[in-house]
Order: C-alpha cells, then structure tokens, then sequence
C-alpha cells in the first residue's frame, strides 16, 4: 500500500459542501451517480478506502430503495453519524425535488403549447429506448444461468398476460430464488462492481484498518432510538393527515410507503407498481402523464425514483386536494408528502442497518432470494419497456396504426446510447430540441 498519509479529518461543513454539489450534478442514474462518489471520495478526497466503500455499496444493493442515495446516506453517516447521514441522503435528494416541483407546474401549466407538446413527442421515444437499454443492461450482468433467465421471462409473462401484482412478482422471484440456491448454489454468488477506474492506493481517513468510529458501533438503546423515531415520525405524519382529512394524501403516504419498501432493483423496476396504483387503480395521472413524468425524470439531478415527486404533484393538482382555487399548492403538498414517505425508510435502512454491517465487515453476503429479485428485475423492467412502447408507438391504440417517426427516433435513441456511448442527459436533451423543431413546425 503507499505510504501517503491519511487524510486530515473532515468537518460536517466540508462534507455539507460536498453532498450539496453532488446532488446538483449528480445526473447518469445510479451507475454514473455511484461512479461520481468513487471518484470523489476514493480516489481524489480519500475519505474512505476502497475496501470499506465497496462494503457499503454491497449493503446497499440488496436494500429496496435508490441505492446511490442510500450509500451517500451510509457514507455521511459513516463520517458523521446520524447529523452526516441525514445531510448527506437529504442533499442527494433535495435539489432534484425543487427542480422537479418547478418543471411539474410548467407541464401542468403549459404543456398543452405546441412547442412543449412537440418536445415531449420526441423525448418518450427516448425514454422508451432508456428503459429497454436499463433491461439489457441488467440482464447482462445478472442472467449467468438458465435458471435465472427463466425468472426473468416468468416474471415478464406474470406481468405482460396475468397482470399479476408487482409484490407477487417479486415473492414469487425469491421463493424461486431460493429454490435455486438449493441446486445450483455457484449460480447466486453475488457480484457487486463499482463503475469507474481503479482503486486508489493511498491511505484513506477511514482506511481498511481504521476502527469503526464509535457513533458506527451497534448500541441497542440507540439503534432502539433510531427506530422509535422512525416508526412514530412515519405514524405522526400518517396521523396528521388523517386528523386533516386530507384521505388522498393519505392513501399516497399508505401506497408510497409500500413502493418504498419493494423498490429492489432501482427505480425502473418499482415504476410498474407505480404505474398499477397510481395509473391504473388509484387515477392520480394517465399513463401518457407518467411517460412524461418519466421524461422529466430524466433530465434532473438525483435518484430516478424521484419521478414520484411528479406522480404526488399531478395527483395533488388533479384531485384537488386544497379545492379548485390552490392546484398548484395542492401540487407542491402531494409531492412532499409522497418525497417523504418514498425515503423515509432509506434513511431508517441506513441507521438502523449501518452498524451491523459495520460490525460484520468482510463477512456480507446476498442471499440467493434476492438474486432470484434481481432477475425478475429484468422481467419487470422489459414489461415496462412493452406499456411505454405501446403507448408511445401507438398513441391511437393498437388497431390505428403506428407512428414511424416515433420508432425511427427510439431507434436513434437506442443507437446513440449503445453504439456511441451517450450520456442519458445528452439523448433527452437532444431529443428536447428535436422535439422543439419539429413542434415549431406543426408536425408533433
């Protein structure tokens, strides 16, 4: 190991510093988000050594829920408790709502104009080929086995034909996963990498060797602590909402809650669930609406699954949660409400989970039934892949043709995201000004 020193301890402000930058700039999804932090904090801060990230990230991966925000949680914690861990999950978080709460009352607003019209037009078909890129890439690095690629085409057919609950898919999944486990054990060893070029070398302020920091030991009065808290925050703000009436606030806290804990995978392979309650059962948006969300989605700093916040905005805005004179705040309440319950419980996995983990470094293992997850994942994410692709290629239903330029420009998309190596930002961004022109022009 070279012999360069430690860095010098890092101040909560420093750190402050840091987590508001990254989660401004942190664009690219989970892999180009956990990339930047490998960068940062690994190689060029050295706050934390290579070893102790990848432990972290492990823990991460198998928790439901954005596993960037989770290890930029799991890192501030690590550094400064839970102070750090809250400052650090809130900033990766933050930036992204207040953008998307701006960009969700422009669409309401003025979505309906010709030239915003004509760019979403061409930005779904990029999403769709995100979307289909997300399932490849997935498949590629977990389906090694002809078992697992069995769950994937099961858990698609489960969805596409039976259109089977998203909490079943993923029971189903596990049990099968396990099942698995029991003959062929090699197939479901995990195999977490961090995108990003090598380790660095050089000693780090958390090292390989350093001692778990005494606030990162397990301490049953505080872990007991952290989880009164959690539980009675989450019943408080469920319990203000009833005492208000507010009943639709309240069934999303209820719905977003139990997205939040079935969000293995990342947020394309929860949006499903999404789209089953908040489209199709509850009617908070039409799916044309969560295409555009999605779109959205895209183009902002932060986690993915922050797309919710413009589910809870449209929902709050549509149902006229504060009567027909406050659409707007009724927007910005809903999307809080539902940012809060989405994360509350990464926090809690975090605060709760860290010092176990800490206290069994070297020895964290995946369990098969969360392999047999992640590769009902594929499954999952492709039939989202199937519900956007129908409603973007055949805006009219499927007996009233296709829409060619639609599919000519996914297929652009795909190429410029596989062949060239395009960032995601750069696609939707081009495919915004594409759709500009072509709305301009009066033919989207």
């Amino acid at each position: 190991m070279s012999s360069l020193p430690a860095s010098p301890d890092v101040s909560l402000r420093q750190a402050l510093g840091y987590w508001f930058k990254l989660g401004c700039i942190s664009f690219g999804g989970p892999a180009g988000q956990i990339s930047m932090m490998h960068q940062e904090l690994v190689e060029k801060r050295r706050w934390i050594s290579e070893r102790r990230f990848l432990h972290a990230l492990n823990y991460c991966m198998v928790l439901p829920g954005p596993e960037a925000q989770q290890l930029a949680t799991y890192i501030g914690w690590l550094l400064h408790g839970a102070r750090g861990g809250l400052v650090a999950g809130g900033l990766f978080v933050l930036p992204s709502l207040q953008l998307l709460l701006l960009l969700s009352w422009a669409y309401l607003s003025y979505g309906h104009l010709p030239l915003v019209a004509g760019m979403l037009y061409a930005v779904k078909p990029a999403v769709t080929a995100i979307v289909l890129l997300a399932a490849w890439r997935i498949g590629a690095r977990v389906l090694r086995h002809w078992f697992l690629w069995g769950i994937a085409l099961g858990a698609f057919l489960a969805m596409a034909l039976l259109q089977a609950p998203y909490p079943a898919v993923l029971l189903g999944a596990a049990l099968l996963g396990w099942i698995g486990w029991r003959r062929w054990p090699a197939i479901f060893t995990p195999q977490a990498k961090v995108p990003g070029p090598g380790a660095s070398q050089a000693l780090a302020l958390l090292d390989d060797h350093s001692p778990t920091p005494a606030h990162a030991r397990f301490s049953r009065p505080r872990w007991l602590l952290v989880l009164g808290l959690g539980l009675g925050g989450w019943g408080l703000a469920m319990g203000l909402l009833a005492l208000g009436g507010w009943w639709e606030l309240l069934q999303m806290g209820w719905f977003f809650t139990k997205a939040a804990l079935l969000t293995f995978g990342g947020a394309y392979a929860v949006l499903p669930y999404v789209v089953q309650g908040g489209v199709e059962h509850y009617g908070w948006l039409t799916a044309a609406q969560m295409m555009d969300g999605l779109a959205l989605g895209e183009t902002t700093p932060g986690p993915l699954i922050m797309v919710v916040s413009f589910v809870g905005f449209v929902g709050g805005w549509s149902q006229q949660i504060l009567g027909p004179d406050w659409p707007a705040a009724a927007g910005v309440l809903a999307a809080c409400v539902v940012t809060f319950f989405t994360f509350l419980p990464s926090f809690l996995f975090i605060l709760l989970g860290g010092p176990l983990v800490e206290a069994s470094r070297n020895q964290l293992r995946l369990t098969a039934p969360l392999t047999g997850i992640t590769a009902a994942v594929v499954g999952v994410i492709l039939n989202l892949a199937l519900f956007f692709g129908q409603h973007v290629l055949f805006p009219g239903g499927l007996g009233q043709g296709l829409d060619w330029l639609a599919l000519g420009w996914m297929l652009a998309a795909l190429g410029m995201l596989y062949w060239l190596q395009w960032s995601i930002l750069r696609v939707v961004v081009l495919s915004a000004v594409l759709g500009l022109i072509l709305g301009a022009a009066g033919v989207a």
